[in-house]
């Protein structure tokens, strides 16, 4: 029997979700070394959010974009060191060259925010060399909605007419918010002078124990929240990874009557017991993993029981084949799985992509609907039709790749000071 691409594409598609890498090598088969990569590029914009755009070019005149948790400069840096692994290469040997990638140790030790950029382009170049969404690729998709959450915070906590306004605003907003992470400084900072109470810095707020002042204002501002916005939404309470143990036991004690979905990263990113002290003392669900990178940084937290959700970054914990090999570990140990998602459009995109292929995937974060947002760019960016999104819900597309245009004029006119386009 002479099997066509066709008759290829059929038969992949018909593997098991489960086994979605020999599903995505069974796709790609038909395909292979028609394309070489020809260059690989880097550009910081101002509204980022501190990440960068990465785009590789290939003999075909195909285009693949990612984004790396590195500035522009940085990941210029490390690309040089990378050019040797994938110039001339097929974009569509992804496994391999993300095991070349992560493996380097000389010169320089693997930068994995760079090669996480750089996976994310080599996914989407993938998709359109097969002509598949990436969804499809890995597996997915599992849902045909993915479950988004957007993080806002009142001006003044313990006024609640100011209070009140902020949940109206989110209760009404068009894309009909249900989740809405709250980061609580606002709590412990006077409305009038805009500083913290007491003489006390907002650094020395962050990285010193709080007092028992201090966290029952944090509880005021939550008993605020909760009944400005009723049970009809869920809070988040939202840490920076700064709090020592005492304060994180204190802010979840404080909190828990409010019932928030889940307490995120009140301790120090890398593993320490006083992860699993926190979970073993918590009433809230512990959510951390922004700052981690790659399966081996997750892995002492499912080992040890010291969470009930995971958030990696695509952009910082190793694209999109690192953070499936995350998803695949956490699916062992029964633990759901969120993302973070604070960058640009294509950083959102292909994390709603990544969303639909995994199994037990809760939340993702977004910053969809503020376009008024200083941090980073998203709608404007794009030049062509974004999937619909309503009631905390956006659709799955279904149009090859990452499944987006990029809006050059919107591009060059948000340049970072002293880049060049594509420098």
């Amino acid at each position: 029997m002479k099997w066509t691409r066709r008759d290829l594409l059929k038969a992949a598609l018909a593997l098991p979700a489960g086994s979605w890498l020999a599903r995505y090598e069974a796709l790609a088969a038909p395909l292979k070394n028609e394309v070489k990569i020809t260059d690989i590029k880097a550009m910081q914009l101002r509204h980022n959010g501190g990440d960068c755009l990465i785009k590789i070019q290939t003999d075909a005149g195909l285009v693949g974009y990612g984004e790396a948790g590195c500035t522009g400069p940085m990941a210029r840096a490390r690309i040089q060191t990378m050019r040797r692994l994938l110039i001339g290469q097929d974009p569509l040997e992804i496994e391999r060259h993300f095991h070349n990638m992560t493996s380097l140790t000389h010169t320089y030790i693997a930068h994995i925010p760079t090669i996480s950029g750089i996976d994310i382009a080599l996914w989407d170049l993938a998709g359109k060399i097969i002509g598949l969404p990436v969804s499809k690729l890995m597996g997915g998709p599992f849902r045909d909605k993915v479950r988004l959450y957007t993080d806002d915070q009142p001006k003044d906590f313990l006024d609640k007419a100011v209070v009140r306004d902020f949940a109206q605003k989110n209760k009404e907003h068009p894309y009909g918010w249900k989740i809405v992470k709250v980061m609580f400084h606002h709590a412990l900072i006077d409305a009038e002078r805009r500083r913290p109470q007491g003489g006390r810095t907002l650094n020395t707020l962050r990285h010193s124990m709080l007092t028992s002042a201090e966290i029952k204002r944090i509880g005021q501002g939550f008993a605020s929240l909760r009944e400005a916005f009723g049970e009809e939404m869920d809070i988040v309470v939202h840490c920076l990874n700064e709090y020592d143990l005492p304060s994180a036991v204190g802010i979840a004690q404080a909190t828990a009557p409010m019932r928030p979905l889940w307490f995120e990263d009140p301790l120090p990113a890398p593993y320490s017991e006083s992860w699993l002290a926190l979970k073993r003392q918590s009433p809230v669900k512990i959510l951390t993993g922004e700052k981690l990178e790659m399966p081996k940084q997750f892995l002492p937290f499912l080992q040890n029981e010291a969470l009930d959700i995971i958030q990696p970054d695509l952009a910082y914990a190793g694209g999109i084949t690192g953070c499936r090999k995350i998803a695949d570990l956490a699916a062992l140990y029964q633990v759901p799985m969120n993302l973070h998602n604070y960058g640009t459009l294509v950083l959102a995109m292909a994390s709603v992509h990544f969303a639909a292929s995994v199994f037990d995937f809760f939340a993702l974060e977004c910053f969809f609907g503020r376009p008024k947002m200083e941090d980073q760019m998203v709608e404007p960016m794009a030049a062509s039709k974004l999937p619909a999104i309503a009631d905390s819900h956006i659709e799955v597309p279904t149009t090859p790749g990452l499944s987006f245009e990029l809006n050059e004029d919107a591009l060059r006119a948000d340049l970072s000071p002293g880049e060049t386009w594509w420098g």
